[in-house]
Formats: C-alpha cells, structure tokens, sequence
C-alpha cells in the first residue's frame, strides 16, 4: 500500500487550526509532528498555505441501487463524494427492492465492497409489518449504521404508522433509529384543500402541502417515543424552526439519546428559491420560508442540531421536469405536473464546497464545519476510528486549498444524473486530495482515475 506524507500542511481537527507533517501508512495516519523523516520511500505532498481536514462523513445518502440504476450508482455517487470531501456515506433503504430484510442488506455491502470509493454503511428498513426482522440487526449491531423509519410519510411500501410496529422497534432496538419526520395525514389534507381549489400546483405550493406542522407533529411523535423507551433517535433533515424547541444542547453530544442534523440545502434554498429553481428544489420535507432558514442556522451553531448531511437524492432531469437547451442551461419542461416532479437534490459532490462558502460569508468557522461534518457525525454514530484527524486512526483526509476557486459546470458534475440545482455557483475554496482509508482516490492535479484498488471499508460501529 502506498505511503503518504503531507508536509507543512494548516491541520483543521478538534476546534483547532495548527501546522505540522502527516504520514499515512497502512491506511492509517502513522504520525502527526513538525519536520517528519521517514526512513522510508514515500510520496510527498507539499501542503504550504493548504488545509487539511478529516473527511467528511454524509449520514444521509440515496445511492439508488440497486433498482434505480438509471438515476445513480453506488459507485458514480461515491466518486462525486469523494471529489467532493465526503469519504464515508451510509445509505438509505428506499432502494428497489426495498431493503427490508437482512439477506437484502447484505446485498448492498456486497455490492459496496466491490464498488464503493468512499467507506460506507447501509440502513435497514422498515415498513409496518417487517418488525421481526428489523430487529435481527441487533445482532450487527457493530456493522450497520442504523435503522430508518418513515414515520407517517410514505415511500412505497415503507410508510410506517402501525403504533405496535413503531413501539416495538423503539422499545426493543439496540442500534440507532433513523427517522424521516412528516405526518402523512396532514400533507393529504393539505394537498385535498389546494387542489378543491381548483388551481394548478407549482413547486411553490410545495411548502403549503407539505409545512410546518406536518413536520413537527412527526418529530414530536418520534421524539416521545424515545423518552419512553430512552431509545438513541436520530431524526433526519430538519427544515422548520418549529422542531427546534423539541432538540437541546445541555448535554455533550456523546450523551445525547435524541439528536438531529441539518441538510445542506435547508441552509441554502428558501421557498423564495422556487421562482427561479423550480422543481429543482423540490425535495421532502420541503424547502420552506426564510425564516426557518434562519433558524436553523441559530440552532447549527449554538448546537442543538448536532450534524450537517445533504440527503443527496438524484433523478434525471426528465423525471425533475426539465431539460437542457442548446447552451446547456437547465430549462423546465413544459407541461409537467406537480404529482409528476420527482422529490430530491443530488448534493454529495458539493457539501463541504458550500460551507467553505458560507465560511467565507462569516457564517461558521473552518473549525466548526469539521465539526458538524466530521467529528459530530463520528460521535453521533459511535463509528470507529474515523472523523478526526488523529495518530492511529484510519486516513480519512481532504486537502483544501483555499487561493483557488471551484464553479459548478455541467461539465464538472460527476453524479450520474448530470445536473445540480447549484449550478453556476462559485465557491471560494477547491478540493485537491481525497484521501479514503489511506488510498488517494481524487487528486486535482494529477490524473482523475478511479483505480480499482482504491476502494473504501465497511464502516465500523462501536457500540
């Protein structure tokens, strides 16, 4: 396996910023000191006036297979992360089939193993009458992420309101539960009163149908039945400033049963964003007004949201209502109903892009960017020997080099789906190394090769 040493490189690791050498060997970061000689070969990388952080880790990902292979891969997906900084993933159920037994997430390693760049772990499933076999991964509970749970919102046949269903798995669980929080009886009964309207729906009637309050009695409900049970929840991308008051951040996060995260595009996009964007921000839950933007913000960092995560869900532009004209730039279909536009961004080859831009706007800190995508995530998940920059832990790296920047091209995007609703965006910062389980998989200035040893591990879970 190749060494590396990364000299005289700005190292960005537990709320400090310190220059110093960094040898990789065997996969893992062998040393951390000023002036390292190894009395070794080893390939050099000049890391003046760069920065070097730990990967970041994405908690919440739709790789698409198996099943939906038109729109993604596990492998294009893991090769836009790792251009993008994110070198381990875990990946949601709501592939085809749904992965709702223990023999079908066993398939998605599988497929990983061979496939994946970046490290990686699945979640396992659950629908109302699949409890028996969620519960199996109690058993595996060192090597899968977690269970997820769509609580009262519907996704094919995993909609999950059977209170038997959701009391056992909360009660009997013994590894993290995932949930998707929108209350499917408000949605419906919000999509009835607009449609008796007689108007036509747009993606700006998104937010309408589905709001505020559907997302907060879901959480409300998921977060009761944890105190019941004192269940380890983890409810997934927040969007309203209304769910805030049911988060803390009185305890260190290690000590948290109920945590949250934030996606990338609930912090970028507010439903004024649809005017212009369209479809292309039509997601679930929804991107809604201003003001949650802002509050979600407040809560990121004061922290009672603990990690940041995309929710990178790709569809091609048909499925999305759109298509590109003569110059290549995006342009909705005409035509396309509101029940016929796909839900879904596809961010993973962006996220760490766009926090160094709000880094730059004086929004966060460089320190605390890692901490919301690399260290929290760690912590929140308990994965093993990941998400710092630390001697003995595996080499999980991204070089940063802040004097350059990047802007989002057709020609640059490498997801399979070939669009981002970030298009046109100038990010002050560039990606140049990805390092993922010591194996450099992305390098800007060298060739963009995705070898076939490069590939990443199984995550690890300690519990």
């Amino acid at each position: 396996m190749q060494k590396y040493l990364i000299k005289n490189i700005n190292i960005v690791n537990e709320l400090r910023i310190f220059t110093a050498d960094v040898l990789i060997e065997n996969g893992r970061i062998a040393k951390i000191a000023s002036n390292i000689q190894p009395a070794f070969k080893v390939s050099e990388i000049d890391g003046e006036g760069r920065f070097l952080l730990p990967g970041a880790i994405d908690d919440q990902v739709h790789f698409r297979e198996p099943g939906l292979t038109h729109k993604a891969s596990i492998y294009t997906e893991s090769r836009a992360a790792v251009a993008g900084g994110v070198t381990s993933y875990m990946e949601m159920p709501n592939t085809v089939p749904n992965t709702l037994t223990v023999d079908l997430l066993e398939e998605k390693y599988r497929i990983a193993a061979a496939t994946s760049l970046a490290n990686y772990s699945f979640f396992m499933g659950v629908s109302n009458d699949n409890a028996t076999e969620v519960l199996k991964i109690n058993d595996k509970k060192n090597a899968v992420c977690g269970v997820k749970i769509f609580m009262g919102s519907s996704t094919g046949n995993m909609l999950v309101d059977n209170y038997l269903t959701l009391d056992k798995i909360f009660g009997e669980s013994e590894v993290l539960i995932a949930t998707h929080c929108e209350d499917e009886r408000i949605i419906k009964a919000n999509y009835e009163s607009l449609k008796a309207t007689g108007k036509t729906l747009t993606a700006a009637d998104h937010p309408v149908i589905r709001d505020e309050e559907a997302c907060f009695e879901s959480s409300f409900a998921a977060v009761q039945l944890a105190k019941k049970h004192n269940s380890r929840l983890h409810i997934l991308h927040i969007s309203t400033a209304k769910e805030l008051q049911l988060f803390s951040n009185l305890l260190p996060l290690p000590e948290k049963r109920i945590t949250c995260e934030v996606c990338v595009h609930h912090l970028h996009f507010t439903a004024d964003d649809y005017e212009k964007l369209g479809y292309q921000i039509k997601c679930n839950p929804a991107v809604k007004a201003g003001h949650n933007r802002d509050g979600l913000w407040e809560a990121l960092l004061d922290d009672r949201i603990d990690v940041i995560a995309t929710d990178h869900a790709p569809h091609t532009l048909k499925e999305k209502g759109f298509e590109r004209d003569d110059t290549g730039v995006l342009k909705p279909q005409e035509g396309i109903a509101y029940e016929q536009a796909h839900a879904g961004l596809p961010l993973v080859q962006h996220p760490l892009l766009l926090m160094l831009y709000y880094r730059q706007q004086g929004k966060i800190s460089l320190e605390k960017i890692v901490q919301k995508m690399s260290h929290s995530v760690a912590d929140c998940f308990n994965i093993a020997e990941r998400g710092y920059i630390r001697e003995g832990y595996w080499a999980d790296l991204v070089i940063v080099d802040m004097d350059q920047t990047t802007t989002v091209t057709p020609g640059n995007i490498l997801y399979k789906c070939g669009w981002s609703p970030l298009e046109g965006m100038r990010f002050p910062a560039a990606i140049t190394h990805t390092f993922v389980s010591g194996n450099l998989v992305f390098d800007r200035y060298g060739k963009q090769v995705w070898e076939e040893s490069n590939k990443g591990l199984r995550l690890r879970f300690d519990r």
